[in-house]
């Protein structure tokens, strides 16, 4: 069987790595000259690991991830460091990353607070009824069982930043697969995220995988024979096609698919993300922390700090302090359109309230990344609008980020889900 997969993500490269095994001829489209998708890096000259565009790290709960690596030979290259997280409380960042440290922070008080606190997080540790926590969002579910000032100090925050406008509307399924999924201890892999996707990659093609970077896709179409890809002008049949893009770029490959499909497709909302990388001279936190959790109603312009050699050591960037700051934002918002020193102009008053000595003499360099894509928004019910992976036209599967619902977005979910795909494309033989 000839397939095409449409993207060299992890999901498409773990698809890809399945259907080769079982014997067919497998061919991927990449529009960039790369592999890794949305958790692809980039690498200075005097660097030994790459960094990622926009922040990537696993959990010791990553089962498909960790799993996919251990199949490759490659668990001794996955590092899983204990890095400092933080949140804010009363203008003083206090350590947040275990139950130990949760139980020590002041912001809830030593009372039923704390209590609700602590239930509420193992009632949703242990439940996994998460079809039920659909029907109710999150902020009513969480002023409801968690009281108004648990909710407002910790949850609020999370929801306004992922989701801006929409954080009222996101169900209650979503915080809890967050809580239910994720661990204190946070993974990488020797060399960066993208090191890993060249590596895969090259496992992928010395099994005989084509990857052909550099190629847009401009259609998909149903033919008598199969599946037509059409790219660069050119035309060629494909027994089967899986598709791994965002669902608006499926629904403009795929314009022949149905009404309801395409509408599905055209209705889901996301959020995009603008994530500034800069290398100072100078480390940032002077507390050595990695993750700030940043709240936008103190006035911060992102929502998200961290000190990625807090996590990584300066050594491996040839001793430049690495460090992001980024945000999920809507398409149109402002930061997509300002350029590079415009966003750095905006955020060095920030900079400076975690570090009052900060200056612009301090940065080496600044990359900023963007995406239209990062961050799907669930809203109540939302298991009725996840778009079938196999899709109303024969030999035709869509596998995104916005399917792998209740769960996330993040690559352990992308390799499910690629591989999820792969096992129903075997089984319509």
């Amino acid at each position: 069987m000839k397939i095409a997969i449409i993207g060299a993500g992890y999901g498409g490269m773990a698809a890809a790595y399945d259907l080769k095994k079982a014997g067919h001829d497998v061919t991927i489209f990449e529009s960039a000259d790369y592999v890794g998708g949305l958790a692809s890096g980039f690498k200075e000259p005097h660097w030994n690991w790459s960094v990622e565009k926009f922040y990537h790290h696993w959990f010791q709960s990553d089962s498909e991830m960790l799993g996919l690596i251990r199949e490759l030979g490659w668990e001794d290259k996955v590092r899983f460091p204990r890095p400092q997280t933080v949140m804010l409380y009363k203008n003083k960042w206090y350590p947040f990353d275990s139950i130990f440290k949760m139980a020590l922070f002041p912001g809830l008080g030593w009372g039923i607070n704390k209590i609700r606190f602590g239930f509420v997080g193992l009632f949703l540790r242990l439940t996994n009824n998460w079809r039920a926590l659909e029907k109710v969002t999150a902020d009513a579910w969480m002023m409801k069982w968690a009281g108004k000032t648990v909710y407002e100090q910790m949850w609020k925050p999370l929801l306004i930043g992922k989701f801006g406008p929409y954080y009222k509307d996101v169900n209650m399924a979503w915080m809890w697969a967050r809580i239910k999924a994720r661990t204190t201890r946070l993974g990488t892999f020797e060399g960066g995220f993208q090191k890993f996707a060249d590596l895969f990659a090259e496992k992928l093609r010395e099994s005989g995988v084509g990857i052909r970077f550099g190629v847009k896709v401009d259609s998909i179409k149903q033919e008598q024979a199969g599946m037509s890809v059409r790219s660069v002008g050119e035309s060629e049949s494909f027994d089967k096609v899986l598709v791994t893009t965002s669902p608006n770029l499926m629904a403009r490959f795929c314009p022949d698919l149905p009404e309801k499909y395409l509408k599905g497709l055209l209705g889901l909302k996301s959020m995009g993300a603008v994530v500034m990388t800069l290398a100072l001279k100078q480390p940032l936190s002077k507390d050595g922390y990695y993750w700030f959790n940043v709240p936008k109603d103190e006035g911060y312009p992102f929502l998200a700090l961290v000190e990625h050699t807090n996590f990584v050591p300066k050594e491996n960037f040839g001793g430049d302090h690495i460090v992001y700051a980024g945000d999920y934002l809507e398409l149109g918002h402002e930061y997509f359109s300002m350029n590079d020193d415009e966003l750095l102009e905006r955020f060095i008053p920030a900079f400076q309230k975690f570090n009052p000595e900060f200056s612009r003499e301090w940065v080496r360099k600044i990359w900023v990344s963007k995406t239209n894509y990062a961050q799907p928004v669930p809203l109540v019910n939302h298991s009725k609008n996840v778009p079938a992976i196999q899709t109303p036209i024969e030999g035709l599967f869509f596998a995104s980020m916005s399917q792998v619902y209740p769960w996330d977005r993040g690559t352990n979910f992308a390799v499910e889900i690629g591989r999820r795909a792969a096992r129903m494309m075997l089984k319509v033989l």
